[in-house]
């Protein structure tokens, strides 16, 4: 049956409604993002995974653990609350490009590249300068003679920087989990090493997925997720040798980005060096916005790095630094009831004005607790609070909720993301 006149001009009028309709949605999202139209082609569908279950349920009853599972049905969402540390290393090879995908599924809205160099000055994600003797498969290739110190069966630590070798062979090298076996006795031996509380199962793809900076914004852009570039210390007479100082190097890493014309606000650049969030302030305003203070407190080092003191946090606020990143345990204790509490150095940086962003959950194997597993969970060393895996729940429930950090770094994202999803952060 042949449509009407009416029924056609009907048609037509409200094909061309939806059809401004969707320039219209294009327009205000391009001016919010300024992102590829193509990434909303394909709408995420975030898969936490079956962790976050796993953890709840191990929950002693509380009214969070009830919380919690009234948000088993899901759906789950990406959120800026979730953020990828490295990708999602706890089981993937750290920034690799499969790493970054499972980070990605995972539902984390901001992904990190740790920003080293190469030898001829381009721009990679490595955790360090100098790890790609435990974090590739460098030392069983030809580029083992390149290192700085190559393996050698029986001879000393090997040393493989990125700045040891070219963009190329770079390329050329194969991601794996970060472990070795000192002892062995063959460069393929001296690749193992994994703990068991992670795993092997994904280190399976062939070379070449490893990451250079230009590789992983593009990424960024294609996903339409945040992402949060740390600038690492590396060795002064190369960093000046091929940049020309530290500055020059600040510079590069956010030129990229701007090559790249990425949106500043989607850009959390971050550093331990206090003189690259200062360089930021008076040199990148744009960039310098949202840029991470990575808190150095460690007392573990030799002499230790204390907290901050709260002339200095006013320092800091008042030259412009707006986030501040400590690492967990800084920000939690544990009271005279065994509950885990916000710290007392939480509670100044909170009142000094600042943002907060904190590393990294799910980084230690929690399975027996706290007690005795080094800086991430420093605040409970005998495991009064943290008596099993299921227990960091509580942990990051009060970084959430009674001291407001507005994310949360993490090597599996899906378990932060399910937290943040239900929420509603």
């Amino acid at each position: 049956m042949r449509p009407t006149y009416r029924q056609l001009s009907l048609g037509l009028l409200l094909a061309a409604a939806a059809s401004l309709s969707t320039v219209a949605h294009a327009v205000r999202d391009g001016a919010r993002h300024e992102e590829p139209a193509h990434q909303h082609d394909k709408p995420l569908h975030v898969q936490v995974g079956v962790r976050p279950f796993y953890l709840v349920e191990g929950m002693d009853d509380s009214a969070l653990k009830r919380k919690l599972q009234q948000c088993e049905a899901g759906p789950f969402y990406q959120t800026k609350f979730s953020v990828s540390h490295r990708g999602a290393p706890l089981e993937f090879p750290e920034h690799s490009h499969e790493s970054y995908e499972a980070a990605h599924r995972m539902g984390a809205g901001i992904i990190e590249c740790d920003v080293t160099f190469t030898k001829d000055g381009e721009l990679v994600c490595r955790h360090s300068e100098c790890d790609l003797h435990t974090t590739t498969n460098i030392v069983n290739t030809p580029l083992n003679a390149a290192c700085s110190v190559p393996w050698t069966a029986g001879g000393p630590a090997p040393k493989c920087c990125t700045s040891d070798i070219t963009l190329n062979e770079f390329k050329s090298l194969k991601a794996k989990m970060d472990a070795a076996v000192p002892s062995a006795t063959t460069a393929a031996g001296y690749l193992g090493g994994t703990p068991a509380w992670r795993t092997d199962l994904y280190t399976g793809r062939p070379a070449g997925n490893v990451v250079t900076l230009k590789e992983h914004i593009a990424l960024m852009r294609e996903w339409g997720v945040a992402q949060t570039p740390e600038l690492k210390a590396g060795d002064p007479d190369r960093i000046k040798a091929i940049f020309g100082g530290q500055e020059q190097y600040a510079q590069k890493m956010i030129d990229t980005y701007k090559e790249a014309g990425v949106n500043p606000k989607k850009v959390y650049a971050q550093s331990f060096n206090i003189d690259d969030i200062l360089y930021w302030i008076k040199h990148e305003p744009a960039f310098a916005k949202n840029a991470v203070y990575l808190d150095p407190i460690d007392p573990t080092l030799k002499p230790p790095v204390p907290r901050l003191s709260n002339a200095r946090l006013a320092e800091l606020k008042k030259a412009g630094v707006e986030i501040i990143a400590p690492p967990m345990w800084a920000l939690l204790d544990v009271d005279a009831g065994n509950a885990v509490v916000p710290s007392a150095y939480a509670k100044d940086i909170k009142a000094a004005g600042f943002r907060i962003i904190t590393w990294s959950f799910e980084r230690v194997d929690l399975t027996k607790g706290a007690a005795g597993k080094g800086s991430y969970y420093g605040f409970d060393p005998q495991g009064r609070a943290i008596q099993k895996d299921s227990d960091m729940l509580k942990a990051l429930d009060v970084m959430a909720r009674q001291i407001g950090v507005e994310g949360v770094f993490s090597d599996w994202p899906g378990t932060v993301t399910y937290y943040a999803n239900c929420m509603g952060l």
